[in-house]
């Protein structure tokens, strides 16, 4: 049944600020979208946001630990529509004070909060992806403070550095099964409907990150550990998302 359905993209972190963004771009190019969530009152909003988007599907759980990673995992793999791609927008609230004067469990639950939903992820859900003709991708999202020092909020920036190796890691270890497995690094913050009125004008908008995002998984050739989104890829293209045609090199993927 799965050859008779198009690929899903599931979004993790769909219902946050950059995660609408990027679910709003692959609706945007003809893309099926499930996005898993543990909130059931936020995947109610987001169906509200799309309302006329038949695409859309929200479903509900978590990968904030382990278990509830493999939990979801099931049930995805056993829906009816094959995994075309997984796109993981997670992360906490932004960790505020001093790293001279926070005690260590304070960087330590703020490791939980922002790089440990992205191992349990990778572990249970990146597997499904293999054993495709055309290879899959895997797209962490990564922020700017992952490699700019962030003062007073030095936590975030630890966390977000430790993100950024993982990501290569994966990458590498995840050649081997066939997956592509990648950061996509948005070296601005991002302009959301949160911090519009104090955003800079070279910040990326959420839609902006989910085009780029669209631009990575259309097809593109680009097999690099780090690619980046920045207010340059404002005018990337757009058109309708093939999850399942042959890759091919376009100089719009970006590079580290």
């Amino acid at each position: 049944m799965n050859g008779t359905l198009a690929p899903e993209v599931l979004v993790l972190g769909g219902t946050g600020a950059v995660g609408q963004g990027i679910v709003a771009a692959l609706l945007e190019a003809g893309s099926p979208v499930l996005v898993a969530g543990r909130d059931p009152g936020r995947l109610a909003a987001l169906h509200a946001c799309f309302a006329d988007e038949p695409a859309l599907t929200t479903l509900l759980g978590s990968v904030a630990d382990d278990e509830s990673a493999k939990t979801l995992a099931d049930r995805i793999s056993a829906r009816p529509r094959p995994l075309g791609a997984v796109i993981a927008a997670l992360g906490g609230p932004t960790a505020r004070g001093r790293v001279l004067d926070r005690p260590g469990d304070a960087l330590l639950q703020t490791l939980q909060l922002d790089l440990m939903p992205h191992v349990h992820a990778v572990r249970h859900l990146l597997p499904l992806l293999q054993d495709h003709p055309h290879p899959r991708r895997f797209v962490m999202i990564g922020s700017p403070a992952g490699v700019k020092p962030w003062a007073a909020h030095g936590d975030s920036s630890v966390s977000a550095a430790a993100l950024r190796m993982y990501a290569q890691v994966v990458h590498q270890e995840a050649q081997a099964i066939g997956v592509r497995a990648q950061m996509l690094e948005v070296g601005d913050p991002v302009c959301t409907p949160f911090n519009a009125a104090n955003a800079c004008s070279e910040w990326p908008s959420a839609l902006m990150v989910g085009r780029r995002v669209v631009s990575l998984l259309d097809q593109c050739n680009d097999n690099r550990a780090i690619v980046r989104c920045d207010h340059r890829d404002a005018q990337l293209p757009r058109g309708l998302l093939n999850l399942d045609g042959p890759l091919q090199w376009r100089d719009a993927c970006g590079s580290a």
